[in-house]
């Protein structure tokens, strides 16, 4: 989410995320968005991987020392790698709804701006919940890979329905989408959002296969 922000910002006018007339800054998610994330679709999955089944590899490791940090360099280089792919993913659902955008340069003919932007935000809003979701399986193993056990654990694909179904309702609620700023999503759009989403696990088992190799070699 902070790389998310981060570089929506500072991207902004290569991204199309921007206000016409307006001089500010235009935030790529709104604040209620960031905070559904953080309270409600982080919360489940997080809980339920407490209750995760210990990895196949666990008696194989070496001791960890007393003074060994819980979030470690490894850790560090797991959560800037998977935060950088989550925002590019992110932004980049976004500008392929955006006018004057980098990737795609959509025309505001058919609607006007506001809800051109709605619905981006909208777009990067889902792609972000969908990637954490994706991403709490991947974090189970730093080096194993996501399929190895996959359906061990039902609280967190509980969890994951859960959020899915909660994220469903801001889509398509009516109250819910002016107190979220969200809209209903087409067919098409949920393809767009769930497929880069997608990415986020692909890259995630890219780098855990590297890491495998590297410890055989």
């Amino acid at each position: 989410e902070v790389f998310t922000v981060f570089g929506g910002v500072m991207l902004a006018g290569f991204l199309g995320i921007t206000q016409p007339g307006s001089q500010g800054v235009t935030v790529p998610l709104l604040a209620t968005q960031l905070l559904w994330i953080n309270l409600l679709t982080d919360a489940a999955p997080a809980l339920a991987m407490g209750v995760d089944p210990s990895t196949d590899d666990v008696m194989a490791r070496k001791p960890r020392k007393l003074t060994d940090r819980v979030i470690d360099g490894q850790m560090w280089g797991d959560i800037i790698f998977i935060g950088l792919i989550m925002a590019a993913v992110t932004l980049i659902g976004m500008d392929m709804h955006l006018a004057g955008g980098l990737f795609t340069d959509r025309s505001v003919d058919a609607v006007g701006h506001d809800a051109q932007m709605t619905e981006a935000r909208t777009m990067g809003f889902t792609i972000l919940v969908f990637a954490q979701m994706l991403n709490a399986l991947c974090s189970r193993s730093h080096d194993q890979s996501v399929f190895v056990g996959l359906f061990a654990n039902k609280w967190l694909w509980g969890a994951i329905a859960l959020s899915a179904l909660l994220q469903v309702v801001v889509i398509y609620v009516p109250f819910l989408n002016t107190a979220f700023g969200t809209m209903p999503l087409s067919a098409g759009a949920w393809v767009e959002c769930l497929g880069l989403a997608m990415i986020v696990l692909v890259a995630s088992e890219l780098r855990k296969c590297v890491l495998r190799m590297m410890s055989k070699a």
